[in-house]
Protein backbone atom coordinates (compact mmCIF):
# COMPACT_ATOMS: atom_id res chain seq x y z
CA UNK A 1 0.00 0.00 0.00
CA UNK A 2 2.81 2.36 0.92
CA UNK A 3 4.26 1.86 -2.43
CA UNK A 4 1.64 2.61 -4.73
CA UNK A 5 0.97 5.65 -2.79
CA UNK A 6 4.33 6.62 -2.78
CA UNK A 7 4.45 6.13 -6.75
CA UNK A 8 1.02 8.58 -6.67
CA UNK A 9 2.89 10.98 -4.39
CA UNK A 10 5.62 11.21 -6.64
CA UNK A 11 4.18 11.62 -9.48
CA UNK A 12 2.15 14.74 -7.87
CA UNK A 13 5.69 15.76 -7.15
CA UNK A 14 6.92 14.91 -10.46
CA UNK A 15 4.70 17.22 -11.68
CA UNK A 16 5.52 20.30 -9.39
CA UNK A 17 9.09 19.73 -10.00
CA UNK A 18 8.93 20.03 -13.42
CA UNK A 19 6.13 22.77 -13.84
CA UNK A 20 8.45 24.75 -11.52
CA UNK A 21 10.47 26.37 -14.88
CA UNK A 22 7.21 27.41 -16.18
CA UNK A 23 6.80 29.80 -12.78
CA UNK A 24 8.62 32.61 -14.95
CA UNK A 25 5.91 32.72 -17.95
CA UNK A 26 3.54 35.55 -18.30
CA UNK A 27 0.77 34.17 -17.75
CA UNK A 28 -2.17 34.34 -20.63
CA UNK A 29 -4.20 37.56 -19.71
CA UNK A 30 -6.80 39.22 -22.25
CA UNK A 31 -4.25 42.42 -22.40
CA UNK A 32 -0.83 41.77 -22.01
CA UNK A 33 0.58 43.01 -18.66
CA UNK A 34 1.55 46.59 -18.37
CA UNK A 35 4.79 47.94 -16.81
CA UNK A 36 4.90 50.34 -14.39
CA UNK A 37 2.57 52.37 -12.01
CA UNK A 38 2.04 52.73 -7.80
CA UNK A 39 -0.12 49.92 -6.10
CA UNK A 40 -1.62 51.49 -3.33
CA UNK A 41 -3.12 48.52 -0.63
CA UNK A 42 -5.18 49.41 2.10
CA UNK A 43 -4.28 47.53 5.20
CA UNK A 44 -5.88 47.24 8.70
CA UNK A 45 -3.23 47.50 11.34
CA UNK A 46 0.42 48.33 11.53
CA UNK A 47 2.94 46.16 9.98
CA UNK A 48 5.18 46.47 12.71
CA UNK A 49 8.09 43.57 12.71
CA UNK A 50 10.20 44.16 9.70
CA UNK A 51 11.97 41.03 10.64
CA UNK A 52 11.02 38.09 8.35
CA UNK A 53 11.26 35.46 10.83
CA UNK A 54 8.99 36.87 13.09
CA UNK A 55 6.31 37.93 11.36
CA UNK A 56 2.34 37.43 13.08
CA UNK A 57 -0.24 39.54 10.87
CA UNK A 58 -1.64 39.88 7.53
CA UNK A 59 -0.13 43.04 7.36
CA UNK A 60 3.96 41.90 8.36
CA UNK A 61 3.05 38.69 5.58
CA UNK A 62 2.59 41.18 3.08
CA UNK A 63 5.44 43.23 3.76
CA UNK A 64 7.52 40.43 4.35
CA UNK A 65 6.60 38.92 0.87
CA UNK A 66 7.24 41.64 -0.75
CA UNK A 67 10.71 42.10 0.55
CA UNK A 68 11.61 38.55 0.84
CA UNK A 69 11.46 34.93 -0.94
CA UNK A 70 11.28 31.54 0.31
CA UNK A 71 12.24 28.12 -0.90
CA UNK A 72 8.39 27.65 -2.59
CA UNK A 73 5.54 29.59 -2.10
CA UNK A 74 1.49 28.62 -2.45
CA UNK A 75 -0.31 29.28 -5.41
CA UNK A 76 -4.05 29.89 -5.03
CA UNK A 77 -5.14 26.23 -4.99
CA UNK A 78 -2.47 25.26 -1.84
CA UNK A 79 0.00 23.82 -4.25
CA UNK A 80 3.79 24.74 -3.65
CA UNK A 81 5.49 26.29 -6.51
CA UNK A 82 9.57 27.67 -7.54
CA UNK A 83 10.37 30.36 -5.63
CA UNK A 84 14.30 30.02 -4.57
CA UNK A 85 14.02 26.81 -4.91
CA UNK A 86 13.96 25.90 -9.00
CA UNK A 87 13.06 22.11 -8.20
CA UNK A 88 12.93 19.71 -5.64
CA UNK A 89 12.71 15.76 -5.00
CA UNK A 90 12.55 13.61 -1.41
CA UNK A 91 14.76 10.20 -1.30
CA UNK A 92 12.58 6.83 -1.20
CA UNK A 93 11.23 6.87 2.37
CA UNK A 94 10.86 10.72 2.49
CA UNK A 95 13.35 11.37 5.15
CA UNK A 96 15.45 13.76 3.05
CA UNK A 97 14.03 16.12 0.64
CA UNK A 98 17.27 18.03 -1.66
CA UNK A 99 15.96 21.37 -2.99
CA UNK A 100 17.84 22.94 -5.99
CA UNK A 101 18.38 26.73 -6.10
CA UNK A 102 17.81 29.45 -8.68
CA UNK A 103 21.75 30.10 -10.26
CA UNK A 104 22.16 34.13 -10.14
CA UNK A 105 20.08 35.05 -7.07
CA UNK A 106 21.43 38.49 -5.31
CA UNK A 107 19.72 39.93 -2.32
CA UNK A 108 18.95 43.69 -1.87
CA UNK A 109 22.78 44.73 -0.86
CA UNK A 110 24.21 43.23 -3.19
CA UNK A 111 25.79 40.01 -2.22
CA UNK A 112 24.88 36.77 -3.84
CA UNK A 113 22.45 34.33 -2.23
CA UNK A 114 23.61 30.91 -1.70
CA UNK A 115 22.85 27.70 0.14
CA UNK A 116 24.71 28.88 3.17
CA UNK A 117 22.22 31.33 3.39
CA UNK A 118 19.41 28.91 3.18
CA UNK A 119 21.10 26.47 6.01
CA UNK A 120 21.93 29.64 8.09
CA UNK A 121 17.97 30.75 7.77
CA UNK A 122 16.37 27.81 8.47
CA UNK A 123 18.92 27.42 11.79
CA UNK A 124 17.60 30.64 12.72
CA UNK A 125 14.39 29.62 11.89
CA UNK A 126 14.61 26.02 14.17
CA UNK A 127 16.55 27.93 17.15
CA UNK A 128 14.35 28.53 20.03
CA UNK A 129 16.25 31.85 20.89
CA UNK A 130 15.07 33.28 17.54
CA UNK A 131 11.20 32.78 18.62
CA UNK A 132 10.11 32.37 15.05
CA UNK A 133 6.77 31.04 14.41
CA UNK A 134 7.80 28.87 12.13
CA UNK A 135 10.16 26.57 14.26
CA UNK A 136 7.19 24.53 14.49
CA UNK A 137 5.97 25.02 10.71
CA UNK A 138 8.61 24.36 8.90
CA UNK A 139 8.43 20.42 8.88
CA UNK A 140 10.56 17.97 11.41
CA UNK A 141 13.89 18.97 10.51
CA UNK A 142 17.15 17.25 12.24
CA UNK A 143 19.39 19.03 9.95
CA UNK A 144 20.29 21.34 7.10
CA UNK A 145 23.47 20.91 5.38
CA UNK A 146 24.32 23.04 2.11
CA UNK A 147 25.91 20.35 -0.29
CA UNK A 148 27.16 22.84 -2.99
CA UNK A 149 26.47 26.30 -3.28
CA UNK A 150 22.88 25.70 -5.16
CA UNK A 151 21.75 22.42 -3.22
CA UNK A 152 20.33 22.01 0.06
CA UNK A 153 19.26 18.84 1.76
CA UNK A 154 16.81 18.92 4.49
CA UNK A 155 17.39 15.93 6.38
CA UNK A 156 14.51 15.22 8.87
CA UNK A 157 13.64 12.81 11.88
CA UNK A 158 10.96 11.28 9.92
CA UNK A 159 9.21 10.19 6.74
CA UNK A 160 7.31 13.47 5.38
CA UNK A 161 5.27 14.34 2.29
CA UNK A 162 4.32 18.07 2.52
CA UNK A 163 7.76 19.39 2.47
CA UNK A 164 7.58 21.28 -0.04
CA UNK A 165 4.48 23.39 1.08
CA UNK A 166 6.44 23.58 4.64
CA UNK A 167 9.08 25.72 3.22
CA UNK A 168 6.17 28.21 2.17
CA UNK A 169 5.40 29.22 5.42
CA UNK A 170 5.10 32.57 5.64
CA UNK A 171 8.04 33.36 8.11
CA UNK A 172 10.33 30.75 6.35
CA UNK A 173 12.05 33.38 4.17
CA UNK A 174 16.05 33.34 3.37
CA UNK A 175 18.43 36.34 5.05
CA UNK A 176 21.64 36.77 4.61
CA UNK A 177 23.80 34.31 6.57
CA UNK A 178 26.56 37.32 7.58
CA UNK A 179 23.23 39.05 8.66
CA UNK A 180 22.22 35.86 11.08
CA UNK A 181 26.05 35.41 12.45
CA UNK A 182 26.39 39.16 13.25
CA UNK A 183 22.57 39.91 14.75
CA UNK A 184 19.29 39.57 13.60
CA UNK A 185 18.82 42.94 15.13
CA UNK A 186 19.49 44.40 12.30
CA UNK A 187 16.66 43.03 10.21
CA UNK A 188 14.62 44.83 13.35
CA UNK A 189 15.06 48.19 11.07
CA UNK A 190 16.26 47.35 7.36
CA UNK A 191 15.07 44.51 5.08
CA UNK A 192 17.63 42.69 3.04
CA UNK A 193 15.73 40.07 1.18
CA UNK A 194 15.86 39.05 -2.49
CA UNK A 195 12.40 39.56 -2.86
CA UNK A 196 10.70 41.40 -6.25
CA UNK A 197 10.52 45.18 -3.89
CA UNK A 198 13.32 46.57 -1.98
CA UNK A 199 12.11 48.47 1.12
CA UNK A 200 12.04 52.76 0.59
CA UNK A 201 10.65 53.79 3.70
CA UNK A 202 8.70 52.46 6.60
CA UNK A 203 6.29 53.95 9.08
CA UNK A 204 4.45 50.65 10.54
CA UNK A 205 2.06 53.09 12.12
CA UNK A 206 1.08 55.37 8.54
CA UNK A 207 2.60 53.87 5.39
CA UNK A 208 5.10 51.34 3.80
CA UNK A 209 6.56 52.38 0.59
CA UNK A 210 8.39 49.23 -1.25
CA UNK A 211 9.71 50.00 -4.90
CA UNK A 212 10.89 47.26 -7.96
CA UNK A 213 13.37 45.40 -7.34
CA UNK A 214 15.63 45.70 -10.54
CA UNK A 215 18.00 42.36 -9.99
CA UNK A 216 14.73 40.06 -8.80
CA UNK A 217 15.59 36.59 -10.17
CA UNK A 218 12.81 37.02 -12.80
CA UNK A 219 13.66 39.98 -15.24
CA UNK A 220 9.92 40.21 -16.07
CA UNK A 221 8.40 40.71 -12.39
CA UNK A 222 7.72 42.45 -10.55
CA UNK A 223 5.30 44.58 -13.53
CA UNK A 224 4.90 47.70 -10.54
CA UNK A 225 7.17 50.54 -9.99
CA UNK A 226 6.02 50.48 -6.08
CA UNK A 227 3.42 49.42 -3.77
CA UNK A 228 2.43 51.50 -0.76
CA UNK A 229 0.97 49.85 2.19
CA UNK A 230 -1.32 52.79 3.98
CA UNK A 231 -2.78 51.92 7.48
CA UNK A 232 -6.69 52.28 7.99
CA UNK A 233 -7.63 51.11 11.36
CA UNK A 234 -11.12 52.51 10.24
CA UNK A 235 -12.50 50.17 8.29
CA UNK A 236 -15.48 52.44 6.60
CA UNK A 237 -12.95 55.21 5.80
CA UNK A 238 -10.56 52.28 4.27
CA UNK A 239 -13.77 51.85 1.79
CA UNK A 240 -14.46 55.56 1.15
CA UNK A 241 -10.73 55.65 0.12
CA UNK A 242 -11.33 53.07 -2.26
CA UNK A 243 -14.27 54.51 -3.19
CA UNK A 244 -12.68 57.59 -3.91
CA UNK A 245 -9.88 56.11 -6.32
CA UNK A 246 -7.30 57.29 -3.22
CA UNK A 247 -6.54 53.61 -2.55
CA UNK A 248 -6.36 50.69 -5.39
CA UNK A 249 -7.06 47.57 -3.21
CA UNK A 250 -8.17 46.20 0.02
CA UNK A 251 -6.80 42.77 1.35
CA UNK A 252 -9.09 41.81 3.91
CA UNK A 253 -12.83 43.39 4.26
CA UNK A 254 -15.16 42.75 6.85
CA UNK A 255 -19.04 41.44 5.67
CA UNK A 256 -20.60 45.42 6.74
CA UNK A 257 -18.19 47.04 4.28
CA UNK A 258 -18.54 44.08 1.70
CA UNK A 259 -21.59 44.14 1.73
CA UNK A 260 -21.79 48.66 1.46
CA UNK A 261 -18.83 48.56 -1.85
CA UNK A 262 -21.35 45.57 -3.38
CA UNK A 263 -22.77 47.26 -7.08
CA UNK A 264 -20.26 50.57 -6.65
CA UNK A 265 -18.87 51.47 -9.97
CA UNK A 266 -15.18 50.68 -10.62
CA UNK A 267 -14.94 48.47 -8.18
CA UNK A 268 -14.23 44.36 -8.17
CA UNK A 269 -15.51 42.52 -5.68
CA UNK A 270 -13.28 39.66 -4.23
CA UNK A 271 -14.28 36.73 -2.17
CA UNK A 272 -13.09 32.59 -1.63
CA UNK A 273 -14.23 30.06 0.49
CA UNK A 274 -11.23 29.33 3.10
CA UNK A 275 -10.35 27.79 6.19
CA UNK A 276 -10.15 31.18 8.05
CA UNK A 277 -11.60 31.20 11.78
CA UNK A 278 -12.21 32.94 14.87
CA UNK A 279 -11.54 30.67 17.87
CA UNK A 280 -12.74 31.19 21.76
CA UNK A 281 -10.05 30.01 23.69
CA UNK A 282 -10.32 28.42 26.68
CA UNK A 283 -7.06 28.31 29.19
CA UNK A 284 -7.47 24.27 29.70
CA UNK A 285 -5.04 24.13 32.69
CA UNK A 286 -6.29 27.23 34.99
CA UNK A 287 -10.33 27.03 36.71
CA UNK A 288 -12.85 26.87 35.78
CA UNK A 289 -11.50 25.73 32.47
CA UNK A 290 -9.44 22.67 33.52
CA UNK A 291 -12.40 20.71 33.88
CA UNK A 292 -13.63 19.37 30.39
CA UNK A 293 -17.15 19.53 31.35
CA UNK A 294 -16.94 23.41 31.49
CA UNK A 295 -15.45 23.37 27.97
CA UNK A 296 -18.54 21.19 26.57
CA UNK A 297 -21.41 22.93 28.48
CA UNK A 298 -19.69 26.40 26.71
CA UNK A 299 -19.78 24.78 23.06
CA UNK A 300 -23.58 23.49 23.71
CA UNK A 301 -24.61 26.86 23.80
CA UNK A 302 -23.65 27.93 20.83
CA UNK A 303 -26.53 28.27 17.78
CA UNK A 304 -23.95 27.39 15.02
CA UNK A 305 -26.33 28.63 11.65
CA UNK A 306 -27.25 31.80 13.93
CA UNK A 307 -23.71 32.27 14.82
CA UNK A 308 -22.96 32.41 11.36
CA UNK A 309 -25.27 35.17 10.39
CA UNK A 310 -24.70 37.06 12.98
CA UNK A 311 -20.95 36.97 12.68
CA UNK A 312 -20.82 36.73 9.40
CA UNK A 313 -23.40 38.12 7.92
CA UNK A 314 -23.47 34.87 5.78
CA UNK A 315 -20.41 35.05 4.81
CA UNK A 316 -18.90 31.57 5.98
CA UNK A 317 -19.93 28.09 6.94
CA UNK A 318 -20.26 26.31 10.49
CA UNK A 319 -17.54 25.09 12.43
CA UNK A 320 -17.56 22.51 14.70
CA UNK A 321 -14.65 23.24 17.12
CA UNK A 322 -11.97 21.98 15.21
CA UNK A 323 -10.15 23.71 13.11
CA UNK A 324 -10.75 21.64 9.96
CA UNK A 325 -13.47 21.85 7.61
CA UNK A 326 -14.18 20.35 4.30
CA UNK A 327 -11.32 23.12 2.33
CA UNK A 328 -9.07 20.66 3.75
CA UNK A 329 -8.02 17.61 2.04
CA UNK A 330 -8.53 14.86 5.22
CA UNK A 331 -11.50 16.51 6.58
CA UNK A 332 -13.68 13.99 8.51
CA UNK A 333 -17.25 14.92 8.93
CA UNK A 334 -18.59 14.69 12.24
CA UNK A 335 -22.10 15.08 13.50
CA UNK A 336 -22.49 18.78 14.08
CA UNK A 337 -23.02 20.25 17.48
CA UNK A 338 -26.24 21.83 18.20
CA UNK A 339 -27.45 23.80 21.02
CA UNK A 340 -28.76 22.00 24.06
CA UNK A 341 -29.28 24.33 26.74
CA UNK A 342 -30.71 21.81 29.52
CA UNK A 343 -27.26 19.34 28.90
CA UNK A 344 -25.05 22.06 29.35
CA UNK A 345 -26.61 23.13 32.75
CA UNK A 346 -26.13 19.61 33.68
CA UNK A 347 -22.25 19.72 32.42
CA UNK A 348 -21.96 22.74 34.67
CA UNK A 349 -23.13 21.48 37.96
CA UNK A 350 -21.27 18.06 37.38
CA UNK A 351 -18.15 20.23 37.26
CA UNK A 352 -19.09 22.43 40.34
CA UNK A 353 -20.95 25.53 38.99
CA UNK A 354 -24.56 25.11 39.94
CA UNK A 355 -25.09 28.22 40.65
CA UNK A 356 -23.09 29.24 37.35
CA UNK A 357 -19.90 30.91 36.44
CA UNK A 358 -18.67 34.06 35.84
CA UNK A 359 -15.75 35.13 33.44
CA UNK A 360 -14.38 37.55 31.08
CA UNK A 361 -13.69 37.34 27.75
CA UNK A 362 -11.42 39.24 26.14
CA UNK A 363 -11.55 40.43 22.54
CA UNK A 364 -9.32 42.22 19.72
CA UNK A 365 -10.95 45.12 18.12
CA UNK A 366 -9.20 44.10 15.07
CA UNK A 367 -11.12 42.28 12.94
CA UNK A 368 -14.79 43.64 14.31
CA UNK A 369 -15.56 39.49 13.80
CA UNK A 370 -13.89 38.71 17.03
CA UNK A 371 -16.19 41.62 18.57
CA UNK A 372 -18.91 40.10 17.35
CA UNK A 373 -18.74 36.73 18.27
CA UNK A 374 -18.08 37.50 21.49
CA UNK A 375 -21.22 39.15 21.94
CA UNK A 376 -22.99 36.91 20.31
CA UNK A 377 -21.18 33.89 22.61
CA UNK A 378 -22.37 35.92 25.88
CA UNK A 379 -25.63 35.82 24.74
CA UNK A 380 -25.95 32.63 23.74
CA UNK A 381 -24.23 31.26 26.77
CA UNK A 382 -26.16 33.39 29.40
CA UNK A 383 -29.44 30.78 29.43
CA UNK A 384 -27.04 27.95 30.50
CA UNK A 385 -25.78 29.89 33.64
CA UNK A 386 -22.75 31.68 32.23
CA UNK A 387 -22.18 34.74 32.96
CA UNK A 388 -19.45 36.40 30.54
CA UNK A 389 -18.08 39.89 30.14
CA UNK A 390 -17.27 41.06 27.40
CA UNK A 391 -13.56 42.96 26.75
CA UNK A 392 -12.69 44.82 23.74
CA UNK A 393 -9.46 46.45 23.60
CA UNK A 394 -7.09 47.76 20.74
CA UNK A 395 -5.61 44.93 18.73
CA UNK A 396 -1.93 45.92 19.93
CA UNK A 397 -2.62 45.70 23.45
CA UNK A 398 -4.08 42.66 22.93
CA UNK A 399 -0.81 41.11 20.90
CA UNK A 400 0.90 42.25 23.83
CA UNK A 401 -1.23 41.33 27.16
CA UNK A 402 -3.61 38.76 25.86
CA UNK A 403 -1.87 36.51 23.17
CA UNK A 404 -0.95 33.76 24.03
CA UNK A 405 -1.20 34.62 27.54
CA UNK A 406 -5.21 35.17 28.34
CA UNK A 407 -7.40 32.55 29.88
CA UNK A 408 -10.18 33.57 27.77
CA UNK A 409 -10.15 35.35 24.51
CA UNK A 410 -11.05 35.21 20.68
CA UNK A 411 -7.93 34.24 18.59
CA UNK A 412 -8.17 34.61 14.70
CA UNK A 413 -6.56 32.45 12.41
CA UNK A 414 -5.93 32.06 8.44
CA UNK A 415 -6.18 28.92 6.81
CA UNK A 416 -2.88 26.79 6.76
CA UNK A 417 -2.12 24.54 3.44
CA UNK A 418 -2.42 21.09 5.65
CA UNK A 419 -3.56 20.06 8.38
CA UNK A 420 -0.17 19.23 9.81
CA UNK A 421 0.13 22.68 9.88
CA UNK A 422 -2.84 24.31 11.94
CA UNK A 423 -2.74 21.34 14.40
CA UNK A 424 1.44 22.14 14.58
CA UNK A 425 0.68 25.87 15.10
CA UNK A 426 -2.10 25.99 17.65
CA UNK A 427 -3.07 22.66 19.26
CA UNK A 428 -0.25 20.14 19.56
CA UNK A 429 1.25 19.79 23.28
CA UNK A 430 4.38 21.80 21.43
CA UNK A 431 2.68 23.80 18.79
CA UNK A 432 4.21 26.95 18.16
CA UNK A 433 0.91 29.31 19.52
CA UNK A 434 0.37 26.67 22.18
CA UNK A 435 -2.98 29.16 23.59
CA UNK A 436 -4.80 26.64 25.24
CA UNK A 437 -2.22 24.25 26.97
CA UNK A 438 -5.09 21.56 25.76
CA UNK A 439 -2.17 19.32 25.92
CA UNK A 440 -3.52 16.14 24.64
CA UNK A 441 -1.00 12.78 24.78
CA UNK A 442 -3.41 11.13 21.81
CA UNK A 443 -4.11 13.86 19.94
CA UNK A 444 -0.17 14.54 19.48
CA UNK A 445 0.29 10.85 18.45
CA UNK A 446 -2.51 11.18 16.15
CA UNK A 447 -0.70 14.07 14.64
CA UNK A 448 2.70 13.41 15.00
CA UNK A 449 2.01 9.65 13.23
CA UNK A 450 0.00 10.85 10.53
CA UNK A 451 2.88 13.34 9.23
CA UNK A 452 5.52 10.67 8.97
CA UNK A 453 3.56 8.87 6.42
CA UNK A 454 3.15 9.11 2.49
CA UNK A 455 -0.28 6.39 2.96
CA UNK A 456 -3.07 8.63 2.49
CA UNK A 457 -5.44 5.94 3.62
CA UNK A 458 -3.97 5.53 7.24
CA UNK A 459 -3.03 9.55 7.41
CA UNK A 460 -7.00 10.02 6.99
CA UNK A 461 -7.33 7.57 9.54
CA UNK A 462 -5.36 9.75 11.62
CA UNK A 463 -6.50 13.12 10.99
CA UNK A 464 -9.87 12.21 11.72
CA UNK A 465 -8.72 10.47 15.09
CA UNK A 466 -7.26 14.00 16.15
CA UNK A 467 -10.31 16.01 14.99
CA UNK A 468 -12.58 13.69 16.79
CA UNK A 469 -10.58 14.06 20.00
CA UNK A 470 -10.66 17.74 18.92
CA UNK A 471 -14.21 17.83 18.91
CA UNK A 472 -15.01 16.01 21.99
CA UNK A 473 -12.13 17.58 24.47
CA UNK A 474 -13.11 21.15 23.16
CA UNK A 475 -10.07 23.09 23.90
CA UNK A 476 -11.93 26.12 22.16
CA UNK A 477 -14.87 27.15 20.43
CA UNK A 478 -14.95 27.21 16.42
CA UNK A 479 -18.39 28.06 15.74
CA UNK A 480 -18.25 29.51 12.08
CA UNK A 481 -15.38 29.73 9.16
CA UNK A 482 -15.17 32.63 6.98
CA UNK A 483 -14.66 33.79 4.29
CA UNK A 484 -11.99 35.62 2.50
CA UNK A 485 -13.40 38.98 1.96
CA UNK A 486 -11.54 41.84 -0.04
CA UNK A 487 -11.66 44.77 -3.18
CA UNK A 488 -9.99 46.44 -5.88
CA UNK A 489 -10.81 48.57 -8.49
CA UNK A 490 -11.18 47.38 -11.98
CA UNK A 491 -7.94 48.80 -12.94
CA UNK A 492 -6.07 46.47 -10.74
CA UNK A 493 -5.20 43.26 -13.04
CA UNK A 494 -3.77 39.61 -12.12
CA UNK A 495 -4.99 39.97 -8.90
CA UNK A 496 -6.46 37.36 -7.19
CA UNK A 497 -7.78 36.70 -3.61
CA UNK A 498 -5.84 33.80 -1.73
CA UNK A 499 -7.77 31.25 0.29
CA UNK A 500 -4.64 31.27 3.05
CA UNK A 501 -5.36 35.04 3.55
CA UNK A 502 -1.95 35.31 3.87
CA UNK A 503 -0.56 35.12 0.67
CA UNK A 504 -0.64 38.02 -1.88
CA UNK A 505 1.79 37.89 -4.96
CA UNK A 506 1.30 41.34 -5.70
CA UNK A 507 4.84 40.39 -8.15
CA UNK A 508 2.29 39.39 -10.59
CA UNK A 509 -0.27 42.15 -10.81
CA UNK A 510 -0.41 44.95 -12.84
CA UNK A 511 -2.43 48.43 -13.95
CA UNK A 512 -4.29 48.84 -16.82
CA UNK A 513 -3.82 52.32 -18.62
CA UNK A 514 -7.11 53.26 -16.74
CA UNK A 515 -5.45 53.55 -13.59
CA UNK A 516 -5.13 57.18 -12.52
CA UNK A 517 -1.80 58.59 -12.54
CA UNK A 518 -0.30 59.83 -9.05
CA UNK A 519 2.56 61.73 -8.06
Amino acid sequence: MLKTTRRRFLLGTAFVVASASLSLSVPAFAQAPVKGGTLRVAIDQAASVLNPLLVRVNPEYMLSELLYSGLTRLKVDMSPEADLAESWSPNEDLTEWTFTLRKGVTFHDGSAMTAADVVASYKAILNPDTASPGRKNIGPIADVIAKDDLTVVFKLTGPYADMPVATAYMSAKIVPAAIIESGLDKLSSEAVGTGPFKLVSFEPDRQIVVERNPDYYDPERPYLDKVVLNVYPDSTAESSALIAGEIDLISTLDPTEYMRLDGTDGIDLERVASGQFCNVNMRCDVKPFDDPRVRQALALTVDRDAMIQFVTEGFGTAGNDTPINNAYRFYSELPLRKPDIEKAKQLLADAGYADGVKITLVASEKPALRTQLAVALREMAKPAGFDIEVQTMPHATYLDQVWKKGNFYVGFYNMQPTEDGIFKLLYTSDAAWNETRWNNSAFDKAVNEARVTADDAIRAKLYAEAQTLQHEGVPSLIPTFFDVLGAKRTWVEAYEIHPRASVFRFDHTWLSDKAPTRS
